[in-house]
């Protein structure tokens, strides 16, 4: 038996009047998950503890079934695990931004998600100007970096910035025990990249400038008892983003490197289908994770939302289908891991819509594989930690 987890990050959403009250999911053309839906079960869930912001790493730990308030510890651990970054128990590794700013006010919190190249050039930048042996920069991909706090701080408050775009940043910056050091990094990272000639190229060409640094999700390095010895299952992570590539390579599943992905919605859709199902001929179970949706609802572009949604289900749930065909027996479960609605450009802690589908059986359902399920669907899973039980389930 072969098993399949695709997360089609923040894809849930709202009704909207500019879709005659249709969220996205029910706008798209959705041929795979409308089929998939039909001869399988929908139901819905909730990712997160009640006491969490449904972000990406709570929501993504509970489907994997590790319980986020034992194992949460900030993104920014996750992601430095990602790009192999060593870390001692003393250690604070915290996500580091490339943001937009006009000096008084957050404008982008991906930097019109500056190309990668760019961005090391100016993290390259950083380092050489603002690094120690304190504080060292770490480059990823696009506006992602991390920051390690050597021997630091973790019990800051630090906000992250998309949900605060058009607000000062005096008002937003971290407090706390150690917050003058990080106030004072980010400010003079204003005053490096401000006037760097990438920027003023952005500028002339009518793109945001990557202008500022800025410091969220902190935390120490977690241990986590790896996903073979709570499943006795081999797998592997084909996910473009570090956070989730971090989790994958923690958790004990082989990270899948997919070229051309950029965790935006231009991501190279079609190999991360192709290199998912490379990966499932050699292993039990492959966890997909696709951000393109969350991006879109992040800049509240509806017709970004659409397309990624599209997208996803055409090129890389289609294409796992098509290779699959051979496969006598296999089970997939697909679902969005938070709401993101274009609404309001944030997560939303509402259930979201979840679809199993086993290939030896045809349940005959009738509940669309949507928002609309969040209404009509009998199965509810009120805990995201005991979603993967279903999957494997005997």
């Amino acid at each position: 038996m072969k098993y399949l987890l695709l997360v089609f990050d923040g894809m849930s959403d709202f009704p909207l009047a500019d879709l005659e009250g249709k969220t996205p999911m029910m706008a798209a053309r959705t041929p795979f998950m409308d089929d998939l839906a039909s001869r399988g079960m929908v139901g819905k869930v909730i990712n997160h503890p009640p006491d969490m912001y449904p972000g990406s790493d709570v929501c993504n730990l509970s489907i994997l079934g590790y319980d986020p308030a034992k194992y949460r510890c900030g993104r920014g651990p996750l992601e430095a695990a990602s790009i192999g970054v060593p870390m001692d128990r003393e250690d604070v590794a915290f996500r580091c931004n490339l943001i937009s700013t006009d000096g008084e006010r957050i404008l982008d919190s991906s930097a019109g998600h500056i190309p990668t190249e760019d961005a090391r050039v100016l993290m390259d930048l950083i380092s050489q100007k603002l690094g120690s042996r304190t504080f060292q920069f770490y480059p990823g991909v696009s506006y992602r970096h991390i920051m390690i706090w050597r021997s630091g701080r973790d019990g800051l408050l630090c906000r992250e910035p998309y949900r605060h775009i058009g607000e000062r940043v005096e008002d937003n910056l971290p407090e706390g025990d150690g917050e003058e050091k990080l106030r004072r990094l980010i400010w003079d990272s204003h005053e490096i990249l401000d006037g760097h000639v990438i920027n003023r190229k952005r500028r002339d060409e009518g793109k945001p400038p990557a202008n500022m640094v800025w410091f969220w999700g902190q935390g120490r390095a977690p241990e986590f008892p790896s996903f073979f010895s709570k499943y006795g299952k081999t797998g592997a992570a084909v996910a473009e983003v570090d956070l989730i590539r971090g989790i994958g390579r923690l958790v004990g599943l082989r990270v899948v490197d997919v070229p051309g992905a950029t965790g935006y919605i231009d991501t190279n859709y079609l190999g991360i289908g192709e290199l998912a199902f490379q990966a499932l001929e050699e292993l039990d179970f492959v966890f997909v994770h696709v951000e393109a949706a969350d991006e879109a609802g992040h800049e509240q572009d509806v017709e970004k939302k659409i397309f990624a949604i599209e997208q996803m289900d055409e090129l890389v749930l289609g294409t796992i289908l098509h290779r699959m065909k051979h496969y006598d027996d296999f089970r997939l479960l697909l679902l969005p891991d938070h709401p993101t609605p274009i609404s309001t450009g944030s997560h939303a802690p509402d259930p979201v819509p979840f679809l199993l589908f086993d290939s030896r059986e045809d349940r005959g359902n009738t509940v669309p594989f949507d928002e609309r399920a969040l209404e009509d669907a009998k199965t509810f899973v009120d805990e995201g930690t005991r979603l993967l039980e279903l999957l494997f389930r005997k």
